[in-house]
């Protein structure tokens, strides 16, 4: 059996749900900036305590406002009484494969059996919304399989593919997970399949109760599939689609990436070819699948990118003066182009935990956003630093 090693964030058990929700929902927190505020103050009522004079360190004109918690306790009434529950990041419900990927969902909202991912040979097919009658065919035949040899298949509830790999699943155990709200059901075709999945498999978001997705919230979306995996299946996809996104993660995160290879002059296959020359796994049939996990039992993800991330230092530990010159210098070498943390720390020439000190305020001020890769961008062009 495959056994994930240990969580390189610290666990939320002894948090608060609503001090949590509070911090992960406040503007300008994300997972990453959630887990670096959590080392640097140890409680999620701490950190929440902090951000205001934090954003005001970074550049903010004004203090970042803190979600209240009057709406965060709506959020949580309203998910009890769609029958959803939330799982804070530790607890022994949360996806264990999902504990170790460079930037876990603090909290997730779930409808259904979340036996489901206690189970870790799970494998994620993913692929287009414009997909072929024979690509979906194959899918639906191929998470059948999958699941009845023991595997828990997951993907994104989405038009064409997607939805036929979770109605050839749905008899053994299938999870969607999806980038709106636990009560937002998009397409909206898919509200049947939706209600059998809650009942006979599950659903997971990480998004707020009652909002809608949006053009962001796809890639977040895409990261939970991959993460939760030992390995990602592309079935059809093309050059420049989520399903390539979600493969990304995939390997960003140590997990398999395998394709079903296709026709040369299919637009839908040439993503999964592109994979296949990249290295990833061919599949014809689920046996390559079994056997391609199989390898994946053998290995261990101790080099997870996560385990590595520098803890922020405290502000007792510098000088104003230190923290404003080092502003100064990080500030000088972004852009709006990304470029990765480790990149930018090398040529700051100063210890990691002092430049994400740096990251954290510019951060919460919002003069900085964080993509995949751990790669960090000023939101505009900052004038010239004397």
């Amino acid at each position: 059996m495959f056994i994930p090693e240990a969580m390189p964030f610290p666990s939320l058990v002894n948090d608060k749900l609503l001090d949590v929700l509070r911090l992960i929902r406040t503007p300008n927190v994300g997972p990453v900036t959630f887990f670096y505020l959590m080392k640097r103050f140890g409680t999620a009522a701490k950190a929440l305590q902090a951000l205001p004079d934090l954003s005001l360190r970074g550049g903010s004109k004004t203090p970042l406002q803190v979600c209240p918690a009057n709406a965060v306790e709506k959020e949580m009434d309203a998910a009890a009484a769609f029958g959803a529950r939330m799982i804070m990041y530790g607890q022994s419900e949360y996806p264990k494969l999902l504990q170790l990927i460079n930037d876990p969902p603090p909290v997730i909202t779930v409808v259904g059996n979340s036996h489901l991912w206690q189970n870790l040979d799970m494998i994620a097919i993913v692929g287009a919304r414009n997909a072929s009658a024979a690509g979906c065919q194959f899918a639906a035949k191929l998470s059948k399989e999958l699941g009845e040899a023991g595997l828990s298949v997951v993907s994104g509830l989405a038009r064409g593919i997607d939805t036929f790999v979770h109605k050839g699943a749905l008899t053994t155990g299938t999870i969607g997970v999806i980038a709106g709200g636990i009560d937002n059901i998009y397409p909206p075709e898919n509200a049947p399949l939706f209600q059998q999945m809650r009942e006979h498999g599950a659903i997971i978001s990480e998004q707020p109760f009652g909002s809608l997705p949006f053009s962001g919230s796809f890639p977040g979306r895409n990261r939970i599939i991959a993460g939760m995996c030992v390995g990602t299946l592309v079935a059809e996809a093309a050059l420049k689609s989520g399903s390539l996104i979600t493969a990304r993660f995939a390997t960003e995160n140590n997990r398999e990436v395998l394709a079903i290879p296709g026709s040369p002059i299919d637009p839908r296959s040439k993503g999964c070819n592109k994979l296949i020359k990249e290295g990833a796994i061919i599949v014809e049939n689920a046996g390559d699948v079994l056997q391609g996990i199989a390898a994946m039992r053998r290995t261990s993800l101790r080099e997870n990118p996560a385990a590595v991330y520098a803890t922020p230092v405290e502000e007792s530990a510098l000088q104003d003066n230190e923290l404003a010159a080092m502003r100064r210098i990080v500030i000088q070498k972004l852009g709006i182009t990304a470029v990765s943390v480790d990149e930018l720390v090398e040529q700051c020439e100063a210890p990691a935990p002092m430049v994400i000190t740096v990251l954290l305020e510019l951060e919460l001020a919002g003069r900085l956003k964080r993509s995949s890769g751990n790669k960090v961008h000023l939101t505009e062009i900052e004038e010239e630093v004397a």
